[in-house]
């Protein structure tokens, strides 16, 4: 029975599966990496308001806002960078080169002396991860079968919120000047891995006319050997072969891509989903609130310690977006998307109602409230908004555009990064947490509604169909 388990098709461990598992793993260890730079300023920027480690504080609002907003920053130059260089250079160039920007983020964090080293650690943090969130899904969708490439592109955010839970453990309990040198040893494991395990996409290879070398990459990523028997050779060629003739065809002038192409009906029609998702991911407030996540408990009503509800909240991520590579390729994009928008619209409604009620009452026997509602706002939202986010833009567009889409709307939502990161610790302290929740609990409610009646289910959809 547990052959018959490891032969399905949509299992990872199927034989055919296996080195694009393993691909998977190896490229995520930078979005761990980049999880624990996300995850360690949370209660790193408590102790840098008082008591601080360093010789600087970090006490005003505007320093607190540009400290996380930087990384938004960075984000939008990220993925200008690596949108601009993807066809270029291809996917292997573009992996390695994003772990140098990373590496000296924790340099700068080692050696800061004021907060400016930590605007500029922060807005390298973020060219990383704007590149990442670019190369990644894009190559992923490249080399993985239909089946499961859902579950490999989620696993992209589980990594990152494993990274999360990492950074909150690590900011909680160990030294400042500790972390960085324990830390970069990820970007340079990495290094080495893409350098010697990963092999350019097949997709690319062809693009750049590189045949026999995009062949021998197919074979690598389908596991396909010369001792295999020859039937099931001929049959997974045959997929080879349609690749190339899809990739190949026509003039390469006429096959340029145009204003033109962002004009017919596919496009047009995948503007209104990607833009509400865009809108949903980042305006729901769950990366926001991810940084700031101690100072949110702090400001709760809650009695109980807000790092410790911030390392409980990691943990709830990383079930969140586990779970969602577990189902996003059995229950399908949308109906993930409608019960993650649900639960977070209502989660953030009643965690805002909490705090308007803990202003005037005493809460101190319901201090688990806050952290119960959040960790279900942070669980729900990550099933869908976050876990399914980086697949569902991807397969959304027309295969001509894909690429050239997929990277402008991921710098529209690195811009969206960037302004929720810089208002929200503003609109905390002029609204009240109590506004600001409930304005991200609207927001997601609209596109609960929208995607209801407009958005398409892509589930198995080919990358060379529109």
């Amino acid at each position: 029975m547990l052959l018959k388990l490891f032969q399905r098709p949509n299992c990872l461990l199927n034989r055919r599966n296996r080195y694009q598992l393993l691909t998977t793993l190896l490229i995520n260890v930078i979005s761990i990496s980049h999880g624990i730079g996300i995850g360690w300023l949370s209660p790193t920027l408590r102790k840098l308001q008082s008591d601080s480690p360093v010789g600087f504080e970090v006490k005003s609002e505007f320093e607190i806002s540009w400290v996380g907003s930087m990384l938004g920053m960075g984000s939008v130059t990220g993925n200008i960078l690596i949108g601009s260089l993807l066809g270029r250079l291809g996917s292997k160039r573009c992996l390695l080169f994003i772990a140098i920007p990373h590496s000296c983020l924790w340099i700068l964090v080692y050696f800061a002396k004021s907060v400016e080293y930590l605007y500029v650690g922060r807005l390298l943090g973020g060219i990383c991860g704007g590149g990442m969130y670019i190369v990644h899904p894009i190559f992923l969708s490249e080399i993985a079968d239909a089946n499961i490439r859902g579950t490999f592109s989620a696993m992209v955010m589980l990594s990152v919120n494993v990274g999360v839970l990492l950074g909150y453990i690590m900011g909680t309990h160990m030294s400042y000047y500790s972390i960085p040198w324990i830390v970069l040893l990820l970007p340079l494991c990495y290094l080495i891995s893409v350098l010697f395990f990963i092999k350019e996409s097949p997709m690319h290879l062809i693009r750049i006319g590189k045949y026999s070398a995009a062949e021998r990459s197919f074979r690598y990523y389908k596991n396909i050997k010369d001792s295999d028997n020859i039937h099931d050779q001929n049959r997974a060629m045959e997929e080879f072969d349609l690749m190339k003739i899809a990739l190949t065809k026509g003039d390469p002038l006429m096959d340029a891509i145009t204003f033109k192409d962002f004009c017919t009906r596919p496009a047009l029609k995948a503007y209104g989903p990607a833009l509400v998702l865009l809108i949903a991911n980042q305006f729901s407030g769950l990366f926001t609130m991810v940084n700031y996540m101690s100072d949110i408990f702090a400001k709760s009503g809650s009695t109980m310690d807000p790092d410790t509800c911030t390392i409980i909240i990691g943990a709830v991520q990383i079930l969140g977006t586990y779970v969602t590579t577990l189902l996003c390729d059995i229950c399908g994009r949308k109906l993930l998307m409608l019960v993650s928008t649900a639960g977070v619209a209502i989660s953030l409604t009643a965690f805002g109602f909490f705090t308007q009620y803990a202003q005037s009452h005493d809460v101190s026997e319901y201090s688990w409230i806050p952290l119960l509602l959040m960790s279900m706002d942070i669980f729900l939202g990550n099933i869908g908004l976050v876990g399914c986010f980086f697949v569902s833009l991807v397969e959304m567009f027309p295969v001509k555009i894909r690429a050239k889409a997929a990277s402008m709307a991921i710098v529209v939502c690195s811009s969206f990064v960037f302004v929720m990161l810089n208002i929200f610790p503003i609109c905390m302290k002029q609204w009240g947490i109590s506004i600001t929740m409930w304005s991200c609990a609207g927001v997601t409610a609209f596109s609960f509604i929208y995607f209801t009646y407009f958005m398409k289910e892509t589930k198995g959809k080919s990358m060379l169909d529109d």
